[in-house]
């Protein structure tokens, strides 16, 4: 056998080793990407916007998580630091598990188009300032046509009471007939910031919702999902009550108020 054939062999041996190497050799184990601590789908930066604004996206951990069924809250700020509204962002998805989804309404009152910034806040449970983060989006503002004034009510987080004490705050809102609807969703928004600093609170659970309203004869027909009446006791439920039948009440055209969850009257709002 001459010098070429056993050059040939080995050439041959070497390429079926390299080849048993790359295919037997451990693939790496692919890892699911890791969820950025918050993404914002809607709006998008620099995007015009106008009330009311919808607002979406998901938290992925780094200090962005939910509690009780929200993740944080956003910051609606004109140019000159003025807040325009704000709102809690509440988890769509299971707020246990990563990426969590989110989503609210934003409601703001500009008088003026412009640039504003949107600063999104985490939940911090704890309360400790060194586990705060903030996030800020550049967007532009449409200044709202005509608008009005409504009163929500809250219960009150320094009085003591039980139930039917409520207090009233104005909200401005767009101009609309819909009054009663667009009250009650200002009402399961929950108080703002500078509403819990003048010590309104909400006994009204996060994830609640109003399913219709409708007026007959004067009579207020308001038909909640049933997380509205779902936890607490017997003062919760008489707050809850209040909260709601005091908003539908302001207006002239309701003289009473039916409540229902999920279309049932029966056994509602009790502890």
């Amino acid at each position: 056998m001459n010098k070429q054939i056993w050059i040939l062999i080995f050439l041959a041996i070497i390429i079926v080793v390299l080849l048993g190497f790359f295919v037997f050799m451990p693939k790496p184990v692919e890892r699911p990407p890791t969820p950025a601590p918050i993404e914002v789908f809607n709006p998008q930066p620099n995007e015009e916007v106008s009330s009311p604004l919808k607002i979406s996206g998901t938290v992925g951990g780094d200090g962005w998580s939910g509690f009780e069924g929200q993740v944080g809250t956003v910051k609606l700020m004109d140019y000159k630091g003025n807040e325009l509204g704000s709102a809690v962002l509440t988890a769509t998805t299971e707020w246990t598990k990563f990426p969590t989804s989110f989503e609210t309404t934003l409601n703001f009152t500009a008088a003026n188009d412009g640039s504003a910034t949107l600063i999104f806040h985490n939940e911090n449970p704890s309360g400790d300032p060194a586990r705060d983060k903030a996030i800020t989006m550049p967007i532009r503002i449409k200044a709202n046509g005509d608008t009005m004034t409504v009163k929500v009510y809250w219960d009150s987080s320094t009085d003591g009471a039980c139930g039917e004490a409520v207090y009233a705050s104005n909200r401005v809102i767009p101009k609309t007939e819909a009054l009663a609807k667009v009250a009650l969703e200002e009402l399961l928004r929950g108080p703002t910031p500078a509403e819990k600093s003048q010590g309104y609170a909400t006994i009204i659970p996060v994830g609640s919702k109003l399913n219709s309203v409708s007026i007959v004869n004067g009579e207020a027909r308001a038909d909640f999902n049933e997380t509205t009446e779902s936890g607490g006791g017997s003062c919760s439920m008489t707050a809850r009550v209040a909260q709601i039948t005091q908003t539908l009440k302001q207006f002239s055209t309701i003289t009473s108020v039916r409540l229902s969850i999920d279309g049932r009257t029966g056994d509602i709002f009790q502890p």
